[in-house]
């Protein structure tokens, strides 16, 4: 398993500031046209369809060499050629995106809060994150926003839609807002410095919680110290009967810290398997020994992506937790980051990954043992029917008693 600690960094995750990332330098100096071309080439050997969408890519290579005389032309020539992939997650990124993006993985950036992604053409928010002005709003995972500022968000990229929702602290952004079979509604947040963070034990309002149960709310696996973190709750807590893993609402993050809080629960077996564009195929397995042995259930929701899915996934397959909540989000994609001259960046969908039972979960999701929907109605009322479910499941199973679950 070890071997996944290279010198590049891999994360899984999305959409307003993660995305399944390995880095790489590529810093040369380039011409404009280099630039594009640069951009040609690292698809053509990376991308994870062979077939790039079906197309003869070769006919982007020199398509534009007489058009690109400066940066900006260089950069409309790569989202035109990029766009052609169809893929949402391999994207183009100039230095202002390049610079938002680095900013988030550092813990740090300026807007309201939400991670968002296109799902079936349509802008969607993955999740608030928490206590920031757009779970304070009352944005929730799943809602589709329709305009931003009064502009139609039809055919938007992500980057594209995250960089006009950020903006300077203390500014005001509107979303018009679709959820289900609701009417659309209009929100004005104002933009706030977001502080990303990762675990908190604080217990929800409402909830009578076990003292000898440990709650973990894990929100993003974003941050390096996540697992480190982590391990440590799980050795101040050897004296309690079982855990809860909140999982709902985190996009994911880095893919070594997935694999290491795994492992903390897994005696050996597989935590997740990689596939390249060729086919290979990499499996990280757990090593032996663990942090603890007693039972664990893990929340899920549809705001729940990629490292969460991973974490989620292995302690699925592996039969060392049970999955409560309900069906997360379906990312099952890696994306490489590749730096660009004239500090541009270049993301690109280089592996997908399967769960130990072998399943492909993009666009899919990873179904729970027990399905818990929350209302709108839960929400409003403080309702936490998800968590209650969960403090259920694990008194069962601390005191022995079996669950009918798949």
């Amino acid at each position: 398993m070890r071997n996944i600690m290279k010198k590049s960094i891999i994360f899984l995750g999305a959409f307003l500031f993660l995305s399944g990332w390995v880095i790489r330098d590529n810093v040369f100096a380039y011409s404009p046209v280099d630039l594009y071309d640069n951009v040609w080439r690292l698809v053509n050997m990376k991308f994870v369809d062979q077939t790039n969408n079906a197309q003869n890519w070769s006919k982007w290579r020199h398509k534009y060499d007489s058009k690109i005389v400066t940066n900006e032309d260089a950069y409309v020539a790569i989202n035109t050629m990029v766009a052609s992939l169809n893929d949402p997650y391999t994207k183009f990124l100039d230095p202002k995106e390049f610079a938002d993006e680095t900013n988030s993985i550092k813990g740090s950036l300026k807007g309201i809060g939400i991670q968002i992604g296109v799902k079936d053409g349509k802008l969607m928010v993955i999740a608030p994150i928490e206590d920031t002005p757009a779970e304070k709003a009352g944005l929730l995972a799943d809602d589709e926003i329709l305009e931003i500022d009064g502009a139609s968000t039809k055919g938007i990229t992500v980057d594209k839609a995250a960089d006009k929702i950020r903006g300077k602290e203390g500014t005001q952004v509107t979303l018009l807002v679709k959820r289900k079979d609701a009417a659309p509604k209009t929100y004005t947040i104002t933009r706030a410095e977001i502080e990303i963070k990762s675990i908190s034990q604080k217990i929800p309002d409402k909830i009578n919680m076990p003292d000898d149960f440990c709650y973990i709310r894990l929100s993003s696996f974003i941050s390096r110290n996540a697992a480190s973190e982590f391990g440590s709750i799980l050795n101040n807590s050897k004296n309690k009967k079982g855990f809860i893993i909140d999982l709902r609402s985190n996009p994911g993050g880095l893919l070594t810290n997935a694999i290491y809080i795994s492992d903390m629960f897994l005696d050996g077996g597989t935590i997740v398997s990689t596939v390249d564009r060729d086919g290979y195929k990499e499996t990280q397995r757990a090593s032996s020994g663990v942090y603890t042995k007693k039972p664990v259930v893990v929340l899920i929701n549809k705001g729940s992506a990629s490292a969460s899915e991973i974490f989620s996934g292995a302690m699925k397959d592996n039969h060392r937790a049970v999955i409560i909540g309900e069906q997360s989000f379906g990312k099952g994609l890696v994306q490489e980051i590749n730096k660009l001259p004239y500090e541009a960046g270049i993301n690109i969908t280089i592996q997908k990954y399967l769960t130990p039972n072998g399943t492909d979960i993009n666009k899919k999701g990873i179904t729970p043992d027990i399905e818990v929907k929350l209302t709108e109605e839960d929400i409003k009322n403080k309702n936490d029917v998800q968590l209650q479910k969960a403090i259920e499941v694990l008194s069962k199973m601390t005191n022995g008693q079996s669950l009918a679950v798949q």
